[in-house]
């Protein structure tokens, strides 16, 4: 062996150490999870949740930072390009992760070429409500008026290429049946319309259509999860109603910039998974309408792979687009 390549193995073993040794003392200054929505909706409260479990585990603080814009996209693009050093994430959603880069149709990003999945957080289903003066009371006789009257029916959306929309469109296509849908700038604009009788039905997540259902003021047909839910459960699923392939849910999720050491990787799934079976967070997702439930980077991995394979074809089917 030459001097030369003596000392090349040295200096290449003396980095590997040194980044392992940095590896293991991760984090020693504070990690800021980027939020791709403004203060207070959802996704913000499922950062803020975790964020003090995180510090108490890992022994330094975790930083929300809310990045709005272009359906999540300024926040995705902002985590992508960060360093995988494991001190910058990426708290993200449905829409900014596998949507928004179709719908935008901007290549800023893709889920699986430019970040690593950590562990998945919550999971929040939607309920299918009509308003009362509509005459039907369950699902099958919604899809046989809108058989029978293509196009009639409005159907609320929160924004195009929303989960609200998406599932709206998978029902479609599962059905064959067909409505107009009729784009709003935000839920509570839908809600507003939905609830003065100005449009039909829509999907909108349980906790906020829970209080208007229970009052009487618009009419729950059908769940998208497996099993009833606590907040509804005179509530069909959709299986039950006699519709497959309808499970369905806006998740929250923790990913990292793709190159991210493993070990970081490992060392925030573990912590997400005490801290997502702690009974005080439990109980605060279930009072979002959400369920809280950890994963490995590997099943969040499958998770997304899962729902890339099935949303894709429906946006660009439904030719969804940003306007």
């Amino acid at each position: 062996m030459t001097r030369r390549f003596l000392a090349g193995a040295c200096a290449a073993m003396a980095l590997a150490s040194l980044a392992s040794i940095a590896h293991a003392a991760w984090p020693d200054k504070p990690v800021r999870i980027v939020v791709p929505y403004p203060p207070g909706g959802n996704v913000d409260v499922a950062a803020r949740l975790i964020t003090p479990g995180l510090q108490a585990a890992l022994g330094q603080p975790f930083i929300v930072e809310n990045k709005p814009g272009a359906g999540g996209m300024i926040a995705g693009e902002y985590v992508a390009r960060a360093e995988p050093d494991g001190y910058t994430l990426f708290m993200a959603a449905n829409g900014p992760l596998l949507f928004s880069p179709l719908i935008f149709k901007r290549d800023a990003y893709k889920w699986d070429r430019d970040f690593a999945p950590i562990s998945a957080i919550s999971y929040t289903p939607l309920v299918l409500e009509v308003k009362p003066s509509l005459p039907v009371k369950t699902v099958g006789e919604l899809i046989e008026l809108a058989k029978r009257e293509p196009g009639t029916l409005t159907m609320a959306s929160p924004g195009a290429g929303t989960t609200n929309h998406l599932v709206s469109e998978l029902l479609q296509r599962v059905t064959g049946a067909r409505w107009t849908t009729v784009q709003y700038k935000g839920n509570a604009p839908a809600n507003t319309d939905l609830l003065g009788g100005h449009v039909d039905f829509q999907f909108d997540q349980i906790s906020v259509a829970s209080p208007f259902i229970k009052e009487g003021r618009l009419r729950a047909l059908a769940v998208t999860t497996a099993k009833r839910v606590p907040m509804l459960p005179d509530v069909p699923t959709f299986a039950e109603a006699g519709i497959k392939d309808m499970e369905a849910s806006t998740f929250t999720g923790l990913l990292a910039p793709k190159g991210t050491p493993p070990a970081i990787l490992a060392k925030l799934s573990q912590a997400l998974a005490g801290i997502l079976k702690q009974p005080d967070i439990i109980t605060r997702f279930n009072e979002l309408g959400a369920e809280a439930r950890g994963s490995s980077p590997e099943e969040f991995t499958r998770y997304l792979a899962a729902g890339d394979a099935r949303w894709t074809p429906i946006i660009e089917q439904a030719h969804i687009t940003a306007k």
